[in-house]
């Protein structure tokens, strides 16, 4: 190129330059916006192929099966029932999930509590033998059981004999023993469990002793390989679910000492996934795995919602996130619900009570007043102007004339007392009629227990088991004949049972 050329050119860019009055400056100031909004653009574009594939991995169950006789939601936190199924289909039988002509079933499941503040969180787990009624559930006929009274907790998820299972029957019974609304149900199933495990690159356990092939499957004749050698290590895929569902072999071989060992893999999980950062690279192949093989309610049933529920939880410190099994005593063969320790339990968690008694509420909005506590010591409930006839439910003799006189000292008349036709109630029942539900949860509160059941002509009150056991412990003479905890009292031994996320891997791990 000549000089001339060259001083030709550069005078043409100068006359442009000056007749449009822009300086080079602000051209490559344009150019790196363009590349700004593009890669935005791309980026943009990426995020919602990922949502896309999120949503394309969920799936829901119906809700028409979610009964419409629910608690009302009493607080500002989030109630979340989380169901571990062995769900034949879908490869899961692979795993150990058994004949994939099987019906669905769950052995495992908790309660997650997240507190209005956001910044604690409790797991209930619910063994699976535990005794409970049962509400009426919806069959794959479209048709509704009737109750089921002391049946195992686990056999609500197999109402219809599906593949699948029933998760809504397991909402409902779970709505029905706490009395706290579930927000948001999610099954996860061995597959997706297995998968889980290995994008987070396993998850930290301890063995309390060698664990064996037998120990897993005690129909084996023989010991079998060694599964697990004693002590801390990590595990995943199927290694981690072979731990999770162990059973025999450690301390009394009962499922409590298994749920004690679950709790402790959840905490480690959270542990990891903390650890790693809930950044975008690290959350897409997590919640990709996870929702591959997850079954939720429609209210979570999209990826943004997912998303969403997953990072109001981030600012939960795993000291307070905390996991306890609902207070419990053997039944025979069987788990018997304590009272009124569960019912204490369950009332701090409606008033949004950690378990050693901190309010997390977190807006300052005066609290729901739980329906079936006790009143606070320094709150006087008036039963004037009510009217009620007392049923003993128990084989606890002067059970009924024993709440007449509590009742009738709050001023509630008592029209009379008598032996119900049966004596096998577990729960306590109060049974009201039209325009009667604000007298029924007055008296649930006097008595610090009742399960309301609308139907009858006015008010009546059979009495279970639930207010013998806490009656018997009441101190006698002139005290009230109920022993219920304020809401904000959870049992010593209940709050003492937890465990942290954070705890020692290597503690609590056995029970028997």
């Amino acid at each position: 190129m000549t000089g001339s050329h060259r001083a030709g050119t550069t005078a043409r860019r100068s006359t442009r330059t000056k007749a449009s009055g822009r300086r080079p400056g602000r051209s490559r100031i344009r150019i790196v916006l363009a590349t700004a909004v593009s890669l935005l653009v791309l980026l943009t574009a990426g995020a919602g192929w990922a949502y896309l594939r999120l949503n394309g991995n969920i799936d829901t169950f119906g809700a028409d099966g979610i009964s419409d006789d629910r608690p009302d939601a009493a607080s500002d936190g989030q109630n979340v029932l989380v169901i571990g199924s062995d769900a034949r289909t879908g490869g899961n039988s692979d795993l150990g999930g058994g004949d994939k002509n099987d019906i669905g079933r769950s052995d495992t499941a908790f309660l997650l509590h997240v507190y209005a503040d956001r910044q604690h969180a409790v797991a209930v787990s619910i063994p699976r033998d535990t005794l409970l009624d049962i509400p009426p559930c919806k069959l794959p006929d479209g048709s509704w059981t009737e109750t089921r009274r002391q049946a195992m907790f686990n056999e609500a998820y197999t109402v219809g004999s599906t593949a699948e299972g029933n998760p809504a029957c397991t909402q409902n019974t779970v709505e029905k023993l706490t009395g706290l609304r579930v927000d948001h149900t999610v099954v996860v199933d061995f597959k997706g469990f297995s998968e889980l495990t290995d994008v987070v690159g396993g998850v930290e356990v301890c063995v309390p002793q060698d664990i064996y092939q037998q120990d897993l499957n005690p129909n084996r004749v023989t010991r079998g390989k060694r599964l697990f050698t004693e002590g801390v290590q990590t595990v995943s895929g199927q290694k981690a679910l072979d731990y999770v569902r162990i059973r025999h072999g450690i301390g009394d071989g009962s499922d409590i000492g298994r749920i004690k060992r679950q709790q402790a893999f959840v905490g480690s999980l959270l542990k990891k996934v903390k650890s790693d950062g809930l950044t975008p690279t690290k959350l897409l192949p997590l919640a990709d795995a996870a929702t591959t093989s997850m079954t939720v309610d429609p209210g979570l049933g999209s990826a943004d919602k997912l998303v969403s529920f997953a990072m109001s939880l981030k600012d939960i410190d795993l000291n307070d996130t905390r996991f306890v099994t609902i207070p419990w005593r053997y039944e025979g063969a069987r788990v018997a619900i304590v009272e009124p320790d569960a019912g204490a339990l369950w009332a701090a968690l409606r008033a949004d009570r950690t378990l050693d008694g901190q309010d997390a509420g977190g807006t300052g909005k005066k609290k729901e007043k739980d329906a079936t506590a006790s009143p606070d010591a320094d709150e006087q409930v008036s039963g004037e102007g009510i009217s009620v006839t007392v049923h003993n439910g128990t084989q606890v003799t002067g059970l009924a004339a024993r709440a007449a006189d509590a009742l009738e000292a709050a001023g509630v008349t008592v029209t009379g007392t008598s032996t119900a036709s049966g004596q096998d109630h577990r729960t306590t029942v109060i049974e009201y009629g039209p325009g009667r539900k604000k007298d029924a949860e007055t008296l649930a509160r006097l008595l610090g227990t009742g399960e309301l059941r609308s139907g009858a002509d006015g008010l009546d009150v059979v009495l279970g088991q639930t207010y013998a056991d806490q009656a018997v412990a009441a101190p006698s003479g002139g005290e009230s004949a109920t022993a219920s905890p304020a809401p904000s009292e959870v049992p010593a031994e209940v709050a003492e049972s937890s465990r942290a996320a954070d705890d020692d891997l290597c503690a609590g791990l056995s029970y028997g």
